[in-house]
C-alpha cells in the first residue's frame, strides 16, 4: 500500500476569520462527522504540525514520559482495534460510536500512565493535542477542495496516514463509503 502526505495547507486556510467557523449541528450526529472526518483527512498535515509542536515541548520537559505516554497509547489504541476486529460487539461501538471508542482508549491509557506518574505528561502532551483537532475539525466549515480531497481519499485514489487511522476506526464520509462499495462491485 502506497502512503502518500497530504499537502500543508496555508495557515490562512486552516485558521482563517470567524466567518469559516461555525457550530456544527449536535441534533444531526452524521452531519457532523462527515465535518469532522472530512477535516481530518484535508487539513492532516496541519494538526501533525500543531501536535508535533506541542509534544516536542512537553517532550522536552519531559522526554522519558512522553515516549512511555505515546507507547502506551499506542499500544493501547491497536489493542482495541484488533479487540474489534475480533468481537462484534467492539467492532458495532467502534462503527456506531467512534468518539466514545477513542475515549474509552484515552481512559485505558490514563489509567495504564498513571501507575507509572506520567498523567501530567499524557495530558498536556497527547489529550490536549487530540482535543484541539476534534474542537477544529469540528468547528471549521468544508470548502469544495476539502470535500474534492476527501471523495479521492475515500475511493482509494489516494492513501494517508489521517486515512489509516480513519479506516482503522471505520469512519469515513457516508457518500464516500457508498461510492468505494460501488467501485468494488464494479471491480468484482
Amino acid at each position: 500500500m502506497d502512503v502518500n502526505f497530504a499537502p500543508l495547507r496555508a495557515w490562512d486556510d486552516f485558521f482563517p476569520g470567524s466567518d469559516r467557523f461555525a457550530r456544527p449541528d449536535f441534533r444531526d450526529i452524521s452531519k457532523w462527522n462527515n465535518r469532522v472526518v472530512s477535516n481530518l483527512l484535508y487539513y492532516q498535515t496541519n494538526y501533525l504540525v500543531v501536535a508535533a509542536m506541542m509534544i516536542s515541548v512537553v517532550g522536552f520537559l519531559s522526554p522519558f514520559n512522553m515516549i512511555l505516554g505515546g507507547i502506551v497509547v499506542v499500544l493501547v489504541f491497536t489493542g482495541f482495534v484488533w479487540a474489534a476486529h475480533n468481537k462484534d460487539i467492539l467492532r458495532r461501538m467502534k462503527k456506531q460510536y467512534p468518539t466514545t471508542f477513542v475515549m474509552v482508549v484515552m481512559l485505558a491509557s490514563y489509567f495504564l500512565i498513571s501507575m507509572f506518574g506520567g498523567v501530567m505528561v499524557f495530558v498536556f502532551g497527547i489529550t490536549f493535542p487530540l482535543l484541539l483537532m476534534f474542537i477544529h475539525a469540528s468547528l471549521r466549515l468544508r470548502n469544495l477542495k476539502n470535500k474534492l480531497e476527501n471523495k479521492m481519499e475515500g475511493i482509494g485514489l489516494k492513501r494517508t496516514p489521517m486515512g489509516i487511522v480513519l479506516d482503522a476506526l471505520e469512519q469515513q464520509e457516508e457518500s464516500v463509503s457508498k461510492i468505494a462499495d460501488y467501485i468494488s462491485r464494479v471491480k468484482e
